[in-house]
């Protein structure tokens, strides 16, 4: 398999610089974030998940001390949470890290062409920053409703509560760092909108 991805990986590197030398803008975004995104999937997701695990679970734990509504264990990324009808164990996993979400970010990010690289250096610290503290936050959102709601409402605390919380975070994001640098500094003919403060 990895002889597999090294191999795949020197083609996409073959195909970006086609794409680059052609000037296909869109085409070299596209191929450019989805192959990195696919290569740090491959590469550096299996060295990164146990850190950002224990990373959300210390965040989300540290709150959780502070306001005495739930433990945490940061060594196995896990919160313990008291409720009416027992304690119930939260376990950071995979999909709780937050990995595939900064992997997406900056995937993207990397293959924008509005931005010069200092802006993208920028903007990847402070778009994983972000990333992290809203997941820290929504966290602590499931834990607060579990804790004052009881076990029950864990499924919709999860499923729903803590994803549109997240989610709706992260489309802000998408919308500041993409859309709207997008628009802003679009040029159509002769018409510009200029690099807005």
């Amino acid at each position: 398999m990895n002889m597999i991805a090294v191999v795949l990986l020197v083609v996409w590197i073959y195909v970006l610089t086609v794409l680059q030398r052609a000037g296909l803008k869109y085409w070299l975004f596209l191929v450019g974030s989805v192959g990195l995104f696919v290569f740090y999937v491959i590469f550096l997701q299996p060295f990164l998940t146990q850190p950002l695990q224990s990373a959300v679970a210390a965040g989300a734990g540290i709150l959780g001390n502070a306001t005495g509504l739930y433990s945490y264990d940061f060594l196995y990324a896990t919160l313990f949470i008291p409720t009416h009808q027992g304690s119930l164990s939260l376990y950071i996993d995979y999909e709780c890290s937050g990995i595939i979400e900064i992997g997406t970010y900056l995937a993207m990010l990397i293959f924008f062409p509005v931005y010069n690289g200092f802006e993208k250096v920028v903007l990847s610290i402070s778009g994983i920053f972000i990333i992290l503290i809203t997941n820290m936050m929504r966290i602590f959102i499931i834990c607060v409703m579990v804790r004052t709601l009881g076990g029950d409402v864990y499924f919709y605390a999860h499923t729903i509560v803590g994803r549109l919380f997240f989610y709706g975070i992260t489309i802000l994001v998408y919308f500041y760092v993409f859309t709207k640098a997008q628009v802003i500094r679009q040029k159509i003919g002769r018409f510009r909108y200029g690099l807005a403060n």
